[in-house]
């Protein structure tokens, strides 16, 4: 499945991709924020991912590399999708390259996304971002995720351990769900 944005190609990864996608993503300041990521990341680990995200577009998920046009040329600048994760069906999840941060990649990317859950009849997708990390739920409560008033530890490969992780959730039918337990109001 392919993805076309006003600035990206959201598209799947493949074995050849293993070299970029291993360039940019293994930064700290990126893998410290995901939940399956390891720290440091190696080509290896891009090589085993890209093998198994067959896995996920077969299931009842979908996963791709964000890629974004500069100076004419195509470069990996992130990766986004949804599919199983510990109890959640339709797990949202994305990371954007540092050098890319502060564009509105993850914004374009996620709405994109959001479109292909619809067009799938997905009922529901959840997603969160650790505490020390508020710039995600910037952009989740962008993309119309709801905190759900949940706050629990969560485990980060990258860092080794739990991190509290604030939890969201977006019914695709835009019903409301609760308040951001960092800031106490309702989420826009």
């Amino acid at each position: 499945m392919f993805a076309r944005t006003q600035r990206l190609m959201l598209r799947p990864g493949w074995a050849e991709d293993a070299p970029d996608l291993a360039r940019a993503i293994a930064f700290e300041e990126v893998v410290r924020n995901l939940g399956r990521a390891p720290w440091p990341y190696a080509l290896g680990d891009a090589k085993a991912f890209l093998a198994d995200q067959a896995s996920v577009a077969s299931g009842s998920g979908a996963s791709f590399l964000i890629c974004a046009f500069d100076h004419g040329v195509s470069r990996i600048v992130g990766g986004i999708g949804f599919g199983p994760y510990d109890d959640e069906p339709h797990e949202f999840g994305y990371w954007i390259t540092p050098d890319a941060w502060g564009r509105g990649f993850a914004t374009e990317a996620g709405r994109a996304v959001i479109d292909i859950a619809r067009t799938l009849r997905v009922p529901r997708l959840s997603a969160g971002h650790y505490v020390d990390n508020p710039a995600s739920g910037r952009v989740l409560r962008k993309l119309g995720f709801q905190p759900t008033g949940r706050v629990v530890p969560r485990y980060a490969r990258g860092r080794g351990g739990d991190v509290q992780c604030v939890e969201y959730e977006q019914r695709l039918d835009g019903s409301d769900v609760g308040t951001d337990p960092c800031d106490g109001r309702m989420a826009a």
